[in-house]
């Protein structure tokens, strides 16, 4: 018979032995993390496993897979080095275990929400350099032991290989390089107003068309944009740029964005020949109190006003830029914008599926958007709407008019 030391070496060998599995080698990164973090929470007896991977150029954690938590991934979560309980993983390089979960111990709500009560997470090395975090958590309370840590030390280890490989290749790393040089990796702090953005890739280069800008303007009004430049991948990205480029010296010289899309039209087909580009530019007033707004091509946004049901924002959508043929007059609208009032804008990539009209996708958005604070309504957006492997990019800039 077997003494009880014997038989916790026996099961403390088993494991581990599914977490080192080599034949986990031969699957690419994205199947990889899937199947080791089921064979992590097994292994653990975990109601839940993540992980977050540090996103090199805007220093952020990214929630890239996920088991039981899946609606972090559908949000596009990112978190601070630092903050929260990931956060704090990564800054110190060491595991962490929270044995009763409470709100000062995480910064994204879905933890709470979903019920966890205890986390064990542990650093992703790789030369010595934290590039993300894995963590375990349980719905009823868990003290974790030395034999878990090490254990997920072994599975963060395994789960190095597939997040170095996301940035390994040349053209990958170049492509994502240009991505962060185009797509704010924080939202400027504009006086008088809230704002949160999402982007999620549908290629898997991780780059697109679609692109979100903030500015001010030496009037103190505030340019906003959303736009979708047609194809996908890299080649798409580098117009992009020069087209998001374009509109922001437009930007400069009209306060009028019905003008300044008339030029960058111009400039699309003369420099730019079948470049199809949708893009919607509204400037905010200084007061916040209107938006000066005009489409080419774009999708109407949403605004949810409090004490009214959300709507699609009334105003006329011209044609598309690059289309070959400009309208004779590009129109502007001015909308009020009341105090507390959202403005969510989006690209086609939220809303358009597959064997399905638009109109369900847009009226199904309609629905879940709310005067919340930003950040709070892009994770609803996303997870309702969003998906882990979008067929297309996905871009949602959401601005809300603080409350006087």
């Amino acid at each position: 018979m077997s003494s009880p030391g014997a038989i916790r070496d026996e099961h403390r060998w088993r494991r581990l032995e599914t977490i080192t599995d080599p034949a986990l080698s031969r699957l690419n990164a994205a199947d990889l993390l899937a199947e080791l973090l089921e064979r992590v929470r097994i292994a653990l007896a975990a109601d839940t496993a993540a992980v977050l991977l540090l996103d090199p150029y805007t220093r952020q954690l990214v929630a890239t897979a996920s088991k039981g938590l899946e609606e972090e991934v559908r949000q596009a979560f990112r978190l601070e080095v630092g903050r929260g309980f990931a956060g704090r993983i990564a800054h110190t390089r060491e595991p962490v275990i929270v044995t009763n979960v409470t709100p000062a111990d995480v910064v994204n709500p879905l933890l709470l929400s979903k019920g966890i009560r205890s986390l064990l997470g542990v650093p992703i090395l790789a030369a010595g350099e934290v590039i993300g975090v894995l963590h375990i958590g349980t719905l009823s309370p868990r003290s974790f032991t030395s034999d878990d840590i090490v254990l997920l030390q072994h599975a963060a280890d395994r789960a190095s290989a597939a997040g170095q490989l996301r940035f390994r290749e040349p053209e990958q790393s170049a492509a994502l390089a240009l991505q962060h040089s185009l797509l704010p990796p924080q939202l400027a702090d504009i006086n008088g107003l809230h704002m949160a953005a999402r982007y999620v890739p549908g290629h898997t280069l991780g780059v697109g068309g679609d692109w979100y800008d903030v500015f001010r303007l030496p009037s103190g009004w505030i340019g906003m944009v959303i736009g979708d430049v047609s194809g996908h991948g890299l080649a798409s990205a580098v117009v992009m740029g020069r087209i998001r480029s374009a509109l922001r010296a437009y930007a400069l010289t009209t306060d009028d964005p019905a003008d300044a899309l008339a030029l960058l039209d111009r400039k699309i087909q003369h420099f730019e020949a079948g470049a199809l580009t949708t893009a919607l530019y509204a400037m905010i007033s200084p007061d916040r109190r209107s938006v000066r707004i005009s489409s080419a091509g774009h999708l109407r946004p949403v605004i949810a006003v409090p004490g009214q049901p959300p709507a699609l924002l009334d105003l006329p959508v011209d044609a598309p830029l690059g289309v070959g043929r400009s309208p004779s007059r590009r129109r502007t609208t001015t909308v009020d914008l009341p105090a507390g009032a959202l403005l969510l804008c989006y690209t086609d990539g939220l809303v358009e599926r597959r064997h399905q009209i638009i109109d369900v996708g847009i009226k199904a958005l309609i629905d879940v958007v709310t005067p919340g604070h930003p950040e709070a309504v892009c994770a609803t957006v996303m997870s309702r709407l969003g998906s882990e492997q979008p067929l297309d990019d996905i871009a949602v800039l959401a601005i809300r008019r603080q409350h006087r």
